[in-house]
């Protein structure tokens, strides 16, 4: 019945016609555009990102199978790079990763979106996942949300290596790492062999820095572009690269001959030891010569990675000149 405000559902206004109070700008939020829509697979109720936390789940109860913590990195297989800064610092370097792996419900800052638009920007997966999945890949749980899958490095063969620098034109310059142990220093040898025109490295299989995600963002994307070899056994390879006509040069602070006097314009392989440890034994008897660095200062030795350097710009300089 018209006018009958006692029916059912019928709503009685009150008050005077005209202007109503408003909500002061409190449900303004609510009116903002969400912006674009994130891929299916960071939707947490589509069906790509049930299948990518299923497959997430399934690595981690790999890594338990196999009775080593999941998400440290094993012998020749994937590894995991954790946290914020080392994600972004790796994805800037052009570090060859296949998956980003983001926990449900990271705050987001800077460095997740810089990460998340590198890694689209390259076609790599980005995968998010529950944050449980993330602890138990990592091991630790010291992951900010963020890990970043990196593929093993695939090495050269030694005697490829060095059939690749005698094709190359100019007088074969390589590096030898003996009792590197910090993938840093790996990194920063890499990088100052691409440098200064050198042809590769070679390390040791054991006992050894390999070419972890942490030597990748050292050499600032200078290990996708320089070969690293790795030798079953040093001193062996060493001595069939000197019956290949190469001059086998040890870096030393108490060596036989000078810097000033060396001649690096034959081709040449630089065998660098730690800092702490040196050059073993049999490396050293190996070696043609001992070169030394003169130090202007009180220092008595320099880091590995820096002699190297130091070496290879001199041996640049001698073979520009």
């Amino acid at each position: 019945m018209a006018g009958n405000s006692q029916r059912k559902g019928a709503i009685r206004k009150t008050g005077k016609k005209g202007a109503t109070v408003g909500s002061g700008g409190q449900r303004r939020r609510g009116l903002e555009g969400r912006g674009a829509t994130p891929p299916a697979h960071m939707r947490p109720k589509h069906p790509a990102s049930k299948r990518a936390a299923a497959a997430a789940k399934q690595a981690a109860q790999a890594g338990s199978r196999t009775g080593r913590p999941a998400g440290r990195k094993q012998e020749d297989g994937p590894e995991l790079v954790l946290g914020r800064n080392p994600v972004v610092e790796c994805l800037r370097a052009g570090v060859p990763a296949t998956a980003l792996y983001v926990a449900v419900g990271t705050e987001n800052d800077e460095r997740l979106t810089e990460s998340v638009k590198l890694a689209a920007d390259e076609g790599i997966s980005i995968l998010e996942v529950p944050r449980g999945d993330l602890d138990r890949m990592s091991s630790n749980g010291l992951h900010q949300g963020l890990a970043l899958q990196v593929p093993p490095y695939r090495y050269q063969h030694p005697q490829d290596l060095l059939e690749s620098a005698l094709r190359s034109g100019t007088p074969p310059l390589l590096v030898a790492l003996d009792n590197i142990s910090d993938p840093r220093n790996l990194g920063a040898v890499i990088r100052s062999v691409a440098a200064f025109g050198g042809h590769g490295v070679l390390i040791p299989q054991r006992r050894s820095a390999s070419v972890t995600a942490v030597a990748w963002r050292t050499s600032a994307g200078a290990a996708a572009r320089l070969p690293v070899a790795r030798a079953t056994n040093l001193t062996r390879t060493l001595k069939e690269w000197a019956a290949a006509g190469l001059q086998v040069v040890g870096l030393d602070a108490g060596g036989d001959t000078s810097l000033d006097e060396f001649d690096g314009s034959a081709p040449t392989v630089v065998v660098v030891g730690s800092e702490g440890k040196g050059l073993s034994r049999l490396v050293r008897e190996t070696c043609d010569s001992i070169l030394s660095i003169p130090m202007a200062g009180p220092v008595e030795s320099l880091n590995a990675s820096v002699a190297a350097g130091v070496v290879l710009a001199d041996i640049a300089r001698r073979r520009r000149a």
